[in-house]
Parts: C-alpha cells; sequence; structure tokens
C-alpha cells in the first residue's frame, strides 16, 4: 500500500535511473529551487507568517514529499491555495491553531492513504474544484492590492466586501513610488520569459526591484520594514509549550479537514497532469500518505501546510526531472540558498512579491475553464457559482460543503428524472396476434384484457430513494379489475433499500387488491436484494420471468380462461 516511488526505482534498480538522468535531475532541482524561492517567500507573507516560513514550508515538506512519495516527479510546497485557509486559522486560533490544525490535517491525509481514498477524491465534481479555486484566485488577488498600491491602511477588513471598501476610501493614500515598482515587477514577470525561459520572471523581477529601491532610496516597503531581521534557522517547535485541549481539537476539526481535502486534491491533480507529461502513472494513496507526512513535518518545524504544486511540478518535468531526486534537490538547493542569502530578503519590496502573487492569482483563476462551465449543464453552472461565490464571500468551508450538497442533490435529481416509469401494455398485443401456440387456447377477446386486466409497467433507470414517488404512481393505477401486474425491469442496473421497500408496498397492494404480480428480465443486482431480503420467497419465484413475452402470454392465457 505505501510503496514510495524512489524506494522502488533504487530497490528495482531500474534502468531510467541512470547517471546521464540523475545528472538531468539535479538541475532540474536546481532550477525549481530558483523558481520556488520568490514564490515561497511571497505566499509565507501572503498567509500571514514570516518570510521564513514559507521556505521552511518548501525545505521540509518539499524534501519528505519526493522521498516518500507515489509520485516520480512531484515538487512539493505552500501553493496559493493555502493562502486563504491559513490566513483565516490564524486570524482565529493564532500561530499555535495553525500548527496544530495542520498536524491534524497531515493525520487526516495519512488516513486517507490508509484507508484507499486515492481514487475516491478523483471523484469530487469538477464544477466544484474549478469553482473554489477561482474563488480562491479572486481573494489573493484582492488580498495583494494594499501591498501592491502602497495603500496606508492599518488594519484590513478580512471580509471580502469590506476589504474593497477600504481599499476604495483610502485610495488617495496610493504611493506613485510603490506602485511604480510594483508594475515594473508584474511587467518584468510577464515579458521575462519571451527572454529566458529558464530562469523565473519573478527572480528576476525580485532582483532589479531590490536593486533599484536599495541604489534609489525610494520610499518603498520591504519586507525588512515590515518583518525586521528574518531568521535563517530551521528548528523544531516545542509542541509541549502549545496548549492542547479536546476543544481546541473540535474547533480545529473543520480547518483541519478542509486543509486536508484540498492538499489531497491538490496533490492528486498534480500527480495526474505530471503522469500525462511524463507517460508514468504515480501511486495515488502511497502520495497521500507521503503529504500527510510532509505536512506534519512542515508543521513541527514552524511551516504551513504544503501539497504538489502544478506549476512547479511541469517546471520539473520540463526541465529534465523524470525521478524524485529533482524533488530532493530543489529542497536541500533552497535550503543552502536559505542559509547564504535568506539576510538579503529583507531588502525585498513588498509591492514586488505582491505583483509575484497577482500573477499567481491570475494562473489560478481558470478563467478560461470557468467560462467553459458556464455554457454546461444549468446544474453544473449552478454548482460552480455558488461555490465560486461563497468562496469569496465566506470562505472554503462553507464553499465546500455547501457546493458538494448541491452538487449532490442535482444529481440525485437528475437520475431521479432519468428513471422513467410506462404503461407499455398495448405494445404486446402483437405478441397475442402473432402467437399460433397451440397450448394458448384463448380467443381474439383476450387481447383486449392488455391494458385493463393485465398492466405491463417498462421501468427504465436505477431504483433509488430519488425515483420512489415516480414508481409508486403504479399504485394510483391499480384498479379492482386488474388481475396482472407485469413490471419489466431489463434496464434496472441496480435498487437500494427505499426501492425495494416500494416494491414490498406494491406486492401488498397486489395481495389486497387479488392482482397476480409478475417480474420480467430482473438484473443481477436488483435480484440479489430481492432474493437476500426475501421479497422473492413473498412473491414466489415461479412470478419471474426472463422474459416480458412470456409474462404476457401466461397472463393472457390465466385471463381468458377466467
Amino acid at each position: 500500500m505505501f510503496r514510495p516511488k524512489l524506494f522502488t526505482l533504487i530497490s528495482t534498480k531500474n534502468p531510467s535511473l541512470n547517471k546521464n538522468q540523475i545528472t538531468k535531475d539535479i538541475v532540474s532541482g536546481i532550477i525549481v529551487a530558483i523558481i520556488a524561492l520568490p514564490l515561497s517567500i511571497a505566499l509565507g507573507i501572503a498567509s500571514g507568517v514570516e518570510p521564513e516560513k514559507g521556505l521552511i514550508t518548501a525545505v521540509i515538506a518539499g524534501f519528505l514529499i519526493s522521498f516518500l512519495g507515489g509520485s516520480r516527479v512531484q515538487i512539493g510546497g505552500p501553493t496559493g491555495a493555502f493562502v486563504i485557509i491559513v490566513y483565516g486559522v490564524i486570524a482565529q486560533f493564532g500561530i499555535e491553531g495553525l500548527t496544530i490544525a495542520t498536524i491534524m490535517a497531515g493525520v487526516f491525509m495519512i488516513l486517507f492513504g490508509l484507508m484507499q481514498f486515492g481514487s475516491i477524491i478523483r471523484y469530487i465534481p469538477y464544477p466544484i474544484t474549478t469553482g473554489f479555486t477561482s474563488g480562491i484566485a479572486v481573494v489573493l488577488f484582492s488580498t495583494q492590492v494594499k501591498d501592491f498600491l502602497g495603500l496606508e491602511i492599518v488594519n484590513v477588513p478580512s471580509e471580502f466586501f469590506e476589504k474593497w471598501h477600504s481599499y476604495i476610501s483610502n485610495i488617495h493614500t496610493l504611493s506613485l513610488p510603490t506602485v511604480s515598482v510594483g508594475l515594473l515587477s508584474l511587467l518584468i514577470i510577464v515579458l521575462w520569459p519571451k527572454i529566458n525561459k529558464t530562469i523565473p520572471g519573478s527572480l528576476i523581477a525580485l532582483v532589479i526591484s531590490t536593486g533599484i529601491v536599495a541604489a534609489f532610496n525610494l520610499p518603498v516597503l520591504t519586507i525588512g520594514d515590515h518583518f525586521g531581521e528574518i531568521s535563517s534557522k530551521i528548528t523544531l517547535i516545542d509542541l509541549t509549550a502549545i496548549e492542547i485541549s479536546i476543544p481546541i481539537i473540535r474547533n480545529l476539526i473543520p480547518p483541519a479537514l478542509t486543509i486536508a481535502f484540498l492538499a489531497s486534491i491538490e496533490s492528486l491533480l498534480s500527480a495526474v497532469v505530471a503522469d500525462g507529461m511524463i507517460g508514468k502513472k504515480h501511486r495515488s494513496n502511497t502520495e497521500l500518505i507521503a503529504q500527510g507526512i510532509a505536512n506534519i513535518g512542515s508543521a513541527v518545524f514552524g511551516g504551513i501546510p504544503a501539497t504538489g504544486a502544478i506549476a512547479r511540478t511541469a517546471a520539473n518535468v520540463k526541465n529534465g526531472g523524470r525521478t524524485p531526486i529533482a524533488g530532493i534537490v530543489h529542497a536541500l538547493f533552497l535550503l543552502l540558498i536559505m542559509q547564504i542569502f535568506m539576510p538579503l530578503a529583507k531588502l525585498i519590496p513588498m509591492t514586488s512579491l505582491g505583483a509575484i502573487l497577482l500573477v499567481v492569482a491570475y494562473n489560478m483563476s481558470e478563467w478560461r475553464s470557468f467560462k467553459g462551465l458556464l455554457r454546461s449543464t444549468k446544474s453544473d453552472v449552478t454548482v460552480l457559482l455558488l461555490t465560486f461565490i461563497l468562496t469569496v464571500v465566506f470562505d472554503l468551508i462553507i464553499a465546500i460543503q455547501i457546493g458538494m450538497l448541491a452538487a449532490m442533490f442535482l444529481f440525485i435529481r437528475r437520475m431521479a428524472d432519468s428513471t422513467q416509469v410506462a404503461n407499455t401494455a398495448l405494445m404486446y398485443k402483437n405478441i397475442l396476434d402473432d402467437e399460433h401456440d397451440e397450448n394458448m387456447e384463448t380467443d381474439s377477446t383476450s387481447h383486449d384484457y392488455l391494458g385493463s386486466k393485465i398492466l405491463v409497467y417498462d421501468i427504465n433507470g436505477p431504483l433509488f430513494f430519488g425515483a420512489a414517488n415516480t414508481f409508486l404512481d403504479i399504485l394510483n393505477e391499480l384498479k379492482t379489475h386488474t388481475e396482472f401486474l407485469i413490471l419489466k425491469m431489463n434496464n434496472v442496473p441496480n435498487m437500494d433499500a427505499t426501492a425495494l421497500d416500494a416494491l414490498k408496498r406494491i406486492h401488498k397492494r397486489c395481495v389486497k387488491e387479488k392482482t397476480a404480480l409478475y417480474y420480467c428480465g430482473v438484473n443481477e443486482q436488483p435480484l440479489k436484494i430481492l432474493r437476500v431480503s426475501g421479497y422473492i420467497d413473498d412473491v414466489g419465484e415461479y412470478n419471474f420471468f426472463d422474459d416480458v413475452k412470456d409474462a404476457v402470454k401466461s397472463a393472457a392465457l390465466k385471463v381468458s380462461n377466467l
């Protein structure tokens, strides 16, 4: 069940793990580390923690995800999807609450993997993932406006609309030097790939903007102005100093589950994307366990939640990474950079980090997918917009809960609508007209019994609680002169306990009205339920037919002999 890809490659002496490939992995790991450096710092600050926390997460979680993971090329670390969640947890429970929630999320993810939920998580509706991802992107974008524009706001409101009201009210405090540096950073990030696709534009933007601000002593807020000295140490936190109680754990279960849920989805999506790029297949349950261990590891070293990062994973593949060695090198190289250059990070302008996150938000928005889904079915559009709006206006926890409920309700309604029950008795008159069975002593008047004394219902679609009421409409058409009720179930793939109860009620009514009840073409799953429940014994196995023609002929013969 838990089989890390790296261990498999080493133990089986896989030919792909050769000197040439290892060299490519090392080069790719270094390039990805350079890409991850500015992102990790920016995401840490946006999450409401010190800059080094983002790097600690990339180092610790990134190493563990590659070392223990089920994907060859997954790159782990902090991502934009967690910014809003982390910020909200810190605002409500403090940094200690975030540590506990992240550890709990790690435990949940390990349990997900042990219970083999890796494949189940893939069934999360696409409109929900698109809705909350786009919603997170909008919220992330809104959190960067103050730093990007240099607005003088002491306390920015956490609520979305109040936040924008505050921005608009304080737009007169906009700083032209800050906006200029921010726009320059943004242009570099957007245009640099046309010059060089290996070195990330975000890193070039940080270097140039930091140099300009320092050289000209511009009045632009920097990381040092905001956080003071930045530590380059990675040490275990003292868990014994954190207050842990049952009420605290109970209150942290919802955010912990949200972190676990989101990390699981994002990491598996990233692994699936990577599979398509390298033509290999990841081990989803191993990946979930590794992600859980990585989040626990990140938390105990003072980091924030982590998951597989799609953009960094794709960059790893494009630069030649094909084994977990690339991810390990990425983490170790980040650690080296952190030890050598971390003191210089205090010179980075906050507006440049804001520019980086504005681009991250844009890439997260999936606006093309969002736009495409708006042309989908009404139920998909409803789930999409509901999840998106709730994510923006309230929070991700509420959005996912209500989005899933709405998706399930609408799915049940669609499935119920797909189950059709039709009176098709008159369709079978030709069976009697063409029948020349010498054992059937019947006259032409017996044909007229179809639709009156003999009712035939053709049931199409699954029989479950959502379709029970439609199915029970049969009872309304049973009359005292109805002598035979034939239920054709060839097109019923499955049924549940509610459907079984409905059948029992129909049988009870038939007994009361002295109406014989026939079943035709019952499939394997419904037949098993009917047999195990004892229903077949109550109705009589002789009343079950393989073909509706046999049931109609049997009923017609008996009617004509009455």
